[in-house]
C-alpha cells in the first residue's frame, strides 16, 4: 500500500500547490491525508471540496491560468460523467492545453465485486478517459513504482501540455484516520440520519412515493422498511403489496434525486417525497431553482444536512456553513423549514404540507450510522418495476 503523505510530498516536489475534488470512499484515506494536513505547516497545499468533479476541473484550470502549476484533481470514477465537457471544450490541446492531473477511484474494477450501479461504469472507465484523449494508468501499489509514475506523468504532462489519469485500486492507499470530520454535532442536533428517516416515515402519507438520494440514505430507507415488513409478516418482495415498491432508491447518479423527484411529481398524483443529502445537494444545486419554479405542488424536498460526506468517510461540506433554507426560499419554494429535531420535525410534516408544495425541509443531522448497516437486496430493476405498478394506483390521500 501506498502512504498517503509520502503521495502528497511528492506531488509537492513536483510543483502541485492546489488540489481539488469530490470525496470517495476508495481515495476516502488520501483525503484523510489531505484534511489532516492543517498539522503539516511546511506542506502549503490548497485544498478544496468541490460540489462536483467538473467545477474541480474548471477550478484547477483557473489555477493553472494564475499560476502555470499543474493541480491535482481528485474524484470517483463515476464522477467523470460531470467532468467530460471540460475536459474536452477546456482542457484538451486543441482547446486551450491545459494540463491537468486526475486521481480516479477505479469503483466497479473488472474482476472485482461490487454494487450493481458501479459495474457498467467500472468497466467503461478505461474506455471514457480514452475517448477524451485523456492517458489513463493504473496506480501501483508500491510507492517505488507509483513515485516512478508521478514522475514520469509530470514530465509528460508538462511537454505536451495535456491532462493525464491515475486510476485507483481498493486498497491502494494504506489507512489514515481523519482526525477532523464534518460537525459531529451539527448546530446541537441530536438526531442521526437514520433516527430521522425513521421519525419521517412516521408522518409522511401513506401513499407518498419516496425517492432517496445515494450512499447510507437509501441504505438506512431500505433497512426500515425491512423492519416494517417484518412487523406487517411480509417475506417477499414479489407477493403482492409491500413497502419498498413505495421507494426509488437512487443508489447512483449523485446529486439528481430532486430532479427524479420533480419528473415524477409532475406525473403523479401521489404526494412525492425527495429525501436528499447535503453533499448530494450541493453537487447539481441549480436543479433548486428549476424546482422551486415547477409549481409541483405535491412535492416535498427534505435535505438531510450533516455536513459532511459521511458515506465516503466523513469529509465536511460547505452546507455545514450556509442556510440552505434561505437559499430554497430565494429559489421560490412555497414554504421553507428548518429542523433539528423530532418534535419540530413532527411539528412541519403536518397533512397541510402535502398541496401546498413545492416545500423545503432542512433537517441538522449528526454525523454516524449503524456498523452493520446493509445494503438493499432488491436488485434495481425490480425496484423500478415495482415502484412503477405503485404509482399506477390511485392515490388514497385526500385534501
Amino acid at each position: 500500500m501506498i502512504d498517503g503523505n509520502a503521495f502528497l510530498e511528492q506531488l509537492q516536489k513536483e510543483g502541485v500547490t492546489y488540489i481539488t475534488g469530490v470525496p470517495d470512499s476508495l481515495l476516502s484515506a488520501f483525503s484523510a491525508c489531505l484534511l489532516n494536513q492543517d498539522s503539516e505547516p511546511a506542506r502549503k497545499m490548497t485544498h478544496v471540496i468541490a460540489a462536483n468533479e467538473g467545477n474541480a476541473a474548471a477550478m484547477a484550470a483557473g489555477h493553472y491560468l494564475a499560476t502555470g502549476e499543474i493541480s491535482l484533481v481528485y474524484m470517483q470514477n463515476s464522477g467523470i460523467g460531470n467532468m467530460v465537457n471540460p475536459a474536452v471544450s477546456l482542457l484538451h490541446p486543441e482547446v486551450y492545453g491545459i494540463p491537468i492531473l486526475f486521481l480516479v477511484g477505479w469503483r466497479g474494477e473488472p474482476g472485482t465485486k461490487d454494487e450493481p450501479q458501479h459495474m457498467v461504469q467500472g468497466r467503461i472507465t478505461e474506455k471514457l478517459l480514452e475517448t477524451m484523449e485523456i492517458p489513463c494508468e493504473l496506480l501501483s501499489r508500491e510507492w517505488g513504482q507509483a513515485q516512478q509514475q508521478l514522475k514520469n506523468g509530470f514530465a509528460w504532462m508538462k511537454e505536451h501540455s495535456r491532462s493525464y489519469a491515475l486510476l485507483v485500486s481498493k486498497d491502494t492507499f494504506a489507512p489514515c484516520p481523519l482526525q477532523k470530520k464534518g460537525k459531529e454535532d451539527k448546530k446541537g442536533s441530536a438526531l442521526l440520519r437514520e433516527e430521522a428517516i425513521a421519525e419521517l416515515l412516521k408522518w409522511i402519507p401513506e401513499d407518498a412515493f419516496v425517492v432517496s438520494t445515494t450512499g447510507k440514505c437509501s441504505r438506512e430507507l431500505f433497512e426500515l422498511r425491512e423492519g416494517e415488513k417484518k412487523k406487517t409478516g411480509e417475506t417477499s418482495f414479489e407477493e403482492g403489496t409491500h413497502l419498498h415498491e413505495k421507494d426509488f432508491l437512487t443508489v447512483g447518479s449523485m446529486g439528481h434525486a430532486s430532479s427524479i423527484a420533480m419528473g415524477a411529481a409532475a406525473g403523479t398524483s401521489h404526494p412525492v417525497v425527495c429525501l436528499d443529502g447535503d453533499g448530494a445537494a450541493l453537487m447539481h444545486m441549480g436543479a433548486m431553482a428549476v424546482l422551486g419554479q415547477s409549481g409541483c405542488s405535491n412535492l416535498v424536498h427534505i435535505v438531510l444536512n450533516n455536513g459532511a460526506h459521511e458515506s465516503v468517510g466523513g469529509q465536511p461540506t460547505v452546507a455545514g456553513e450556509i442556510v440552505l433554507t434561505q437559499l430554497a426560499q430565494a429559489c421560490g419554494y412555497a414554504s421553507c423549514y428548518r429542523v433539528n429535531s423530532r418534535e419540530q420535525m413532527r411539528n412541519v410534516l403536518q397533512p397541510f404540507l402535502w398541496n401546498q408544495g413545492p416545500v423545503f425541509i432542512e433537517v441538522e443531522i449528526g454525523i454516524g450510522s449503524r456498523k452493520d448497516l446493509g445494503r438493499p437486496t432488491v436488485p434495481p430493476q425490480e425496484n423500478k418495476k415495482a415502484v412503477m405498478q405503485f404509482l399506477k394506483k390511485e392515490k388514497k390521500t385526500k385534501w
